[in-house]
């Protein structure tokens, strides 16, 4: 008996079928890709496309700016505070981030099998979620060479005089970026963790059974896979050291002289003390310039030596 359709019964096209689910998954895409792409606007796009304006005009503040061109930009190429502020912030990235990243692998490299290492995580850890003017504080009380627990246990107990490491010109940099490093331990300490828990342990095993020792099988193998983090906390890490500004803000204000003066204070300076906002945004925009561009021949030259494992 062949089948009948009852005339009550509407059957959808294929084809509306398929504009039905298109626009049903377009839907849901717009809902949960919605309010990032808001956020970006409003707080990445927009505000960028707006300092690069500024940086173009000549504003005080109040009252209407006046368009001036590159005026700006030009003036801040050739100014000596930049060039300080740029070697100060260049000395500082080249101590804080490789010094934070040896030291985080280290630490993780330590606590990857030991008992307990919940414990010793929430430890490292707490300095990362601590106010980086709390940090700052700890820094002075640890560096002053007046009143400081170092110089002062340090020429208690073993005679030595060290220098006054917040106002000698030689050892403020320095200072601050070890003040960083040890703040930033925890995060690089935990995402390096992480990346050792998932090397497989089949080859680890593999290879101390065709007799290389730890250091050959650490760096033949341990570190190689550790290579994609290792690249991802590099490049967070440098971004985070060009626009370092509240440690040396707090507890140096940049000095002495201008010993610590970095490329954001140079660009709260402009901005917050002299109210020359056009020629702080000229100078947000170089600082941007710098860390594009030092990102980007970072993400190229990662193809050299990161290795992802199939």
């Amino acid at each position: 008996m062949a089948a009948t359709t009852s005339p009550n019964v509407r059957t959808i096209p294929v084809e509306r079928r398929g504009l039905t689910r298109q626009t049903s998954d377009l839907f849901w895409a717009l809902v949960f890709v919605g309010p990032q792409v808001i956020g970006l606007l409003l707080f990445s796009l927009i505000p960028l496309i707006s300092a690069f304006y500024l940086s173009l005009t000549n504003w005080d503040g109040f009252g209407n700016s006046t368009f001036i061109g590159v005026k700006n930009l030009v003036e801040q190429f050739q100014s000596p505070d930049l060039r300080i502020a740029l070697w100060n912030t260049l000395v500082y990235t080249v101590i804080a981030v490789p010094g934070g990243l040896i030291i985080a692998l280290l630490v993780a490299l330590g606590l990857n099998n030991i008992r307990g290492k919940t414990f010793y995580r929430l430890l490292y850890f707490m300095p990362v979620v601590t106010s980086s003017v709390a940090v700052a504080v700890i820094g002075i009380y640890l560096f002053n060479g007046d009143f400081g627990i170092i110089n002062t246990y340090a020429k208690a107990w073993f005679g030595l005089q060290l220098p006054n490491w917040l106002v000698d010109d030689r050892f403020v940099v320095p200072t601050i970026a070890l003040i960083s490093i040890w703040q930033g331990l925890g995060y690089n300490m935990v995402i390096f963790l992480a990346g050792l828990q998932n090397i497989s342990t089949s080859l680890l095993e593999a290879a101390q059974i065709d007799g290389a020792n730890q250091w050959e099988v650490f760096w033949n193998i341990t570190l190689p896979l550790l290579s994609p983090t290792t690249f991802f906390l590099t490049v967070t890490a440098v971004i985070g050291s060009f626009q370092v500004f509240d440690l040396a803000y707090v507890m140096t204000g940049g000095g002495p002289g201008k010993a610590s003066y970095t490329m954001v204070f140079h660009v709260y300076k402009l901005s917050f003390v002299d109210f020359t906002f056009g020629k702080s945004a000229a100078a947000a925009m170089i600082l941007f310039a710098i860390i594009l561009v030092v990102t980007i021949f970072q993400l190229y030259a990662q193809k050299r030596w990161v290795h992802y494992e199939d």
